[in-house]
């Protein structure tokens, strides 16, 4: 299985939830260039939300796309969802270098260029990359992730239409990315993954245009099922009126990071050595990663509490470094979940702010030629 990140190193731990509960993240206001479009008087106004059906899974496809339509007539691209970067991009027809889907499904380009001299260019290549031959020149962009990968091309805006849950229909015009220029490194796409979705707590994300069209509230949120699937949205309407827990954003030198804590782990409800994380909210990445010190207390704790159980280390496959074997195949995780015990983060600057981690969402069962294997997927980062 081959790790997938979306989001720029991080220095403690990135967290992909695919529990299956919300997780909303309140973002801080974001102001745009006073001369965008506004929406129409059909549009909704701050209340009500953007709901997308989710489709993936953490293993063994190892990321989540939801389908976006663009343009007018509007045509439907699969994106990737990345709350751990800005730009939302689409595979370009300009031509295209290094894209994945047919050339009949680029997207093509209408001349709706974002000009060099547009807020959103300076933000999206941030001081002192921003240079401009002249204000009215096109605004170029190239966006480099974790895993090598990246993209280079053009800004623009187009209609991206949208049915808020209020039953209103707005078509705003929005800037993302018209990437001619592909490189992928250590992550195999979907061949009907057209781009990323960027979902960060920057200027440039969909998220913050929708909301300084005063479409939205600075709101995301996603419920991720264990089976795969789930759902996203943008706007407060579907938060839970009771059962959720808010805990503050940390300031960031990366204003798009969604950065929290800090927080203590758990382990059977009893504290551990590991504290004081901070955490980012990645679901650009198919793992969850945490520091070398806090990934070794953890092997460690998960290790101990298996002695005298009827579970062995599988070390075969090197691509799986932290494996189990059982006296037969596991059909399922429910098989297991008994000898393992749920991790828990402690919030210490939010009252009563817990992430519970059940076994299922740090285990996944791995198919083999002859039998199926545990693996515990909380891999070790960067110091």
């Amino acid at each position: 299985m081959v790790a997938k990140s979306r989001g720029i190193p991080l220095t403690t731990l990135l967290l992909i939830l695919f529990l299956s509960a919300i997780v909303p993240t309140s973002l801080s206001d974001q102001v745009l260039n006073s001369k965008n479009p506004r929406p129409s008087s059909s549009a909704s106004s701050l209340g009500s939300s953007v709901a997308f059906q989710i489709k993936g899974n953490v293993y063994p496809l190892g990321y989540y796309t939801v389908s976006l339509a663009i343009g007018n007539p509007p045509k439907v691209y699969d994106l990737d969802i990345d709350t751990g970067s800005d730009l939302t991009w689409v595979q370009c027809d300009a031509p295209c270098q290094g894209c994945t889907i047919p050339r009949n499904r680029l997207y093509k380009p209408n001349g709706n260029l974002v000009k060099c001299g547009d807020p959103l260019c300076k933000a999206i290549q941030s001081a002192p990359n921003h240079h401009c031959a002249g204000p009215n020149e096109q605004c170029d962009y190239e966006v480099e992730y974790a895993d090598q990968g990246s993209s280079l091309g053009v800004l623009l805006r187009d209609n991206i239409p949208l049915k808020f849950t209020n039953g209103s229909l707005a078509r705003p015009i929005l800037a993302f990315g018209c990437g001619y220029d592909q490189k992928h490194v250590g992550h195999n796409p979907s061949a009907s993954t057209a781009g990323v979705l960027g979902l960060g707590n920057g200027k440039t994300s969909i998220l913050s245009q929708l909301h300084s069209l005063g479409l939205i509230r600075n709101v995301v949120g996603h419920c991720l099922s264990e089976r795969g699937g789930g759902f996203l949205f943008f706007g407060d309407q579907l938060v839970p009126q009771s059962g959720v827990v808010w805990t503050p954003l940390l300031q960031s030198s990366s204003t798009q990071h969604y950065k929290t804590g800090p927080a203590d782990l758990f382990f059977d409800r009893k504290p551990t050595s590991v504290k004081g994380l901070q955490l980012i909210f990645d679901s650009g990445s198919s793992y969850t990663y945490f520091n070398s010190k806090a990934h070794k207390a953890l092997v460690n704790l998960v290790t101990n509490d298996l002695r005298g159980k009827p579970l062995s280390r599988a070390t075969e496959d090197s691509s799986l470094p932290i494996c189990w074997r059982g006296p037969k195949p596991f059909k399922s995780l429910h098989d297991v979940t008994s000898n393992f015990k749920p991790l828990l983060l402690s919030f210490t600057k939010s009252k009563n702010s817990l992430l519970q981690l059940p076994p299922e969402a740090y285990l996944i069962v791995t198919v083999r030629t002859f039998s199926l294997s545990l693996f515990l997927f909380l891999m070790k980062g960067i110091k």
